[in-house]
């Protein structure tokens, strides 16, 4: 499943995998990984999913407001020659270690180690500056357009999911009628 960054190694989208999770699972199940909105929440459930997660992690203003800058296209995939793929923002760190990775004859973790370090990773939220470390985002980052609170997120996602499912009701009701 493609959750925090971390698409695994055979690059199949969330949609597929949460189909085939329902066809797999006899238990209740939490979708992860590219919801930012009603939308994609409203689309797990309709896919089969019990619920949602999104990472919710203290992150520092100048970080959240790079997110909100962004579009879809500004992540990258690392580790892809580790086969320890991670989607991360695309900075100058990424852009290194994707440099490095590309090298003939490829790289080893130790040619890489200083540049993702975990521990410069979580400074990036801490101090603000998103060219500090390597930080996991998703394409998903293109549909966050502003920085709510967490009750005016959750408010915001519970009235359009059942906006959502209202609409895809109203749909399903007038269809049957024919």
């Amino acid at each position: 499943m493609y959750v925090l960054g971390h698409p695994g190694e055979d690059d199949i989208g969330g949609l597929v995998l949460l189909a085939r999770a329902v066809k797999e699972l006899k238990i209740p199940f939490i979708a992860s990984g590219g919801i930012a909105d009603g939308r994609g929440f409203a689309a797990a459930l309709a896919l089969g999913a019990a619920g949602v997660n999104m990472e919710v992690t203290p992150i520092h203003q100048n970080i959240k407001e790079k997110i909100v800058a962004s579009s879809e296209t500004d992540t990258i995939h690392i580790f892809r020659t580790l086969r320890n793929t991670a989607r991360v923002f695309k900075n100058k760190v990424a852009s290194e270690v994707v440099d490095i990775e590309r090298r003939p004859g490829g790289a080893k973790f130790e040619d890489i180690r200083e540049l993702v370090s975990g521990a410069r990773g979580r400074q990036v939220y801490e101090i603000g500056d998103p060219d500090h470390g390597i930080w996991s985002a998703g394409v998903a980052v293109g549909l966050i357009t502003d920085i709510p609170t967490c009750k005016e997120l959750l408010d915001r996602l519970e009235r359009e999911v059942e906006e959502i499912v209202g609409q895809m009701t109203r749909i399903v009701q007038s269809k049957s009628k024919l």
